[in-house]
């Protein structure tokens, strides 16, 4: 079968597409023909080893993916040969088959293409996740997103949208705010052309945001710190700056707020029901149209340097998708 495969760590360039071998169904797990793979900031950051997730290579990036089983080992329960699923493995994903355990699948309702039940395990898993666990978001209150048109900012503004919040949703550009304008943000903030700070006071009646969602890290983080009500929560989801800041604490201390972290991967190996829960809901929001999972763009596996570059550059307004070729009909 056909992979994409990081032979040894370091830039995009060191990836390959090759033939190796199709994998057989072990004691619980289910062989799916991949459809899409879904590739997310960190998998710019995992192919060179800066990822907190640090597989030996040779291995293939992406961690969520949707297609159709093709086997199933013994003991894995709960599905059928020619069950359309989606899934999320960290990593390993950008591959013709992948053999993973039954219990790390879910069922992709008929009403949901493929294409984008594809992207749903991780952005919007984690986002769900923190907004609901973590945050403990409640309908009316403020929800600050910042980087919000990359993958888990777009899932952000959605969801915090669906669950009844206010969204103030942050970026660099005036183009990308237009576009998170149409999947629920009721403001918008440029903050590479206006101090986020003071946009923020007055666009909360100086009271300050009750959730601040964090993708970014660097400066930003410090500001929206600064921006809580009290009370407020700051989810701490990545750092695609590059920066991991050091906000001054006696900040939490003045304003009674928290910093909350959000380890999507650990909550799903030591929750494992709620997490089924959450994507039950997510695929129930998905199937009705609540959520858009957009796509930026679908790029057969043979232009992975394409889709890693619109990710590297900042340039993706939603999902971006490896295609293989049993993606035909589904």
């Amino acid at each position: 079968m056909k992979a994409l495969i990081c032979p040894s760590l370091g830039p995009v360039e060191n990836l390959k597409v090759m033939d190796v071998e199709s994998p057989a169904a072990g004691r619980g797990e289910a062989v799916v023909s991949v459809a899409f793979a879904a590739l997310n900031f960190f998998d710019t950051l995992i192919i060179e080893g800066k990822y907190q997730l640090k597989p030996e290579p040779p291995f293939s990036p992406a961690g969520e993916f949707s297609g159709r089983v093709v086997a199933l080992g013994p003991g894995a329960e709960g599905l059928a040969v020619g069950d359309r699923v989606m899934g999320s493995t960290g990593y390993g994903a950008a591959r013709e088959e992948i053999a993973i355990a039954a219990e790390r699948l879910a069922h992709v309702p008929d009403g949901l293409p493929l294409d984008k039940a594809a992207g749903l395990s991780i952005t919007y898993g984690t986002t769900l996740h923190a907004l609901k666990q973590r945050a403990e978001i409640r309908s009316g209150e403020t929800l600050v997103v910042l980087g919000a048109s990359g993958g888990v900012g777009l899932a952000a503004v959605e969801i915090g949208a669906v669950m009844g919040a206010r969204v103030i949703a942050c970026a660099s550009s005036d183009d990308k705010l237009a576009f998170v304008r149409r999947y629920g943000a009721a403001e918008t903030i440029n903050y590479a052309a206006e101090d986020l700070r003071a946009r923020l006071k007055a666009l909360t009646g100086g009271k300050g945001a009750d959730v601040v969602y964090d993708p970014v890290g660097g400066a930003l983080t410090e500001q929206a710190l600064r921006s809580l009500a009290w009370k407020g929560r700051l989810l701490v989801i990545g750092f695609a700056s590059g920066e991991i800041p050091r906000p001054p604490l006696n900040l939490t201390l003045l304003k009674g707020c928290d910093i909350r972290g959000v380890y999507w991967g650990e909550f799903v190996q030591r929750e494992p029901e709620v997490h089924r829960d959450n994507m039950s809901q997510l695929l129930d929001w998905a199937e009705q149209g609540r959520l858009s999972v957009h796509i930026h763009a679908k790029y057969p596996v043979e232009e992975y340097k394409k889709a890693f570059e619109a990710i590297a550059k900042r340039h993706t307004l939603g999902k971006t998708l490896l295609q293989f070729s049993t993606a035909e009909g589904n």
